[in-house]
């Protein structure tokens, strides 16, 4: 019997009880968050605007991120815009993608936050399986096609994954789940997705010689409308005991996403996340990978794969 690898992490980063007050000035820098109207996004969206920064919106309901807008902006100092995206639906995502470039000439840090979780069997607007269509494959031509405004600052590119992944793998003969569908293991493999792409994206741009680094985070266990959108069923009623006794403020859950945003002490192709319960809660450092994540050759089959689903090949 082949021995189980053990999950480890990347990195020795040295970083330990991390704090947004340990952000840099960001006055004149703009960080783009998908699904930004609520939870870790609005969230990580306050600890950047509290150093200064702009901020961009990107939410499928643009009703619900104006309001949030409304709210940021009594907050910080920084502009705050709002681009409708809806990332289970391509043309929605190269929509939003041509705004932004109709606007912006850099941005100093993507951030891909939004996303569903344990959803009912269902399909995006292009036939995707709609955790793995909206978590991995938004996002992937969403920055895809801006990737060159993250190069020309130098900037970041931050994906969110979850501590879920560990349980996870990704099921390249069943990647939308036809064979037999499991809400639970669609959103693990959509986070592995999410993680798996972040540093095999960071390898590319450093082979291409690009300026933009790519970062990885997750959030722990933390007390958002993810668990309440998504779930139905067992899960649905588990969540509304669990979330107010177990889980932390979507605040701390946002600070690995600040970090890995803006933070001088975080590295390319680092994965941060809480630290104390098994990631799921307190001081930010450096976070656990699974094994298979680390699969260079399956890495390079996803993102193949991912650009054929898409239809855009980039780097």
């Amino acid at each position: 019997m082949a021995q189980k690898v053990p999950n480890k992490t990347l990195m020795d980063s040295g970083i330990s009880n991390w704090t947004a007050d340990r952000l840099p000035d960001l006055k004149g820098k703009l960080y783009v968050i998908t699904g930004g109207n609520s939870g870790i996004g609005f969230e990580a969206a306050k600890h950047l605007g509290n150093a200064g920064a702009d901020i961009v919106l990107a939410c499928r309901s643009v009703a619900k991120a104006e309001n949030a807008a409304k709210d940021l902006r009594a907050l910080i100092s920084g502009q705050v815009d709002v681009v409708q995206l809806d990332l289970s639906d391509l043309v929605s995502v190269r929509s939003a993608a041509a705004a932004m470039r109709a606007k912006y000439t850099q941005i100093d840090c993507l951030i891909n936050n939004a996303g569903v979780m344990q959803t009912p069997k269902q399909q995006t607007a292009d036939g995707f399986e709609m955790q793995f269509g909206t978590n991995h494959l938004g996002h992937f031509l969403w920055t895809g096609l801006l990737i060159d405004l993250v190069d020309a600052a130098a900037g970041r590119v931050v994906t969110l994954s979850s501590i879920a992944h560990l349980s996870g793998e990704i099921r390249f003969d069943d990647l939308m789940g036809e064979k037999g569908y499991s809400p639970t293991a669609a959103y693990l493999q959509s986070k592995g997705a999410n993680l798996m792409f972040a540093l095999e994206l960071d390898r590319r741009l450093q082979v291409a010689g690009k300026k933009a680094t790519s970062i990885a985070c997750h959030p722990g266990y933390s007390n958002t409308n993810l668990q309440s959108a998504g779930p139905t069923g067992i899960f649905s009623f588990l969540y509304k005991f669990t979330n107010p006794l177990l889980a932390q403020s979507s605040s701390d859950g946002a600070l690995p996403t600040a970090l890995a945003a803006a933070g001088t002490e975080a590295r390319r192709g680092g994965y941060y996340g809480p630290q104390k319960m098994g990631e799921t809660r307190g001081p930010v450092g450096d976070a656990k990978v699974a094994a298979y994540i680390l699969d260079e050759a399956a890495a390079n089959r996803l993102w193949d794969v991912s650009e054929t689903l898409v239809g855009h090949t980039w780097l």
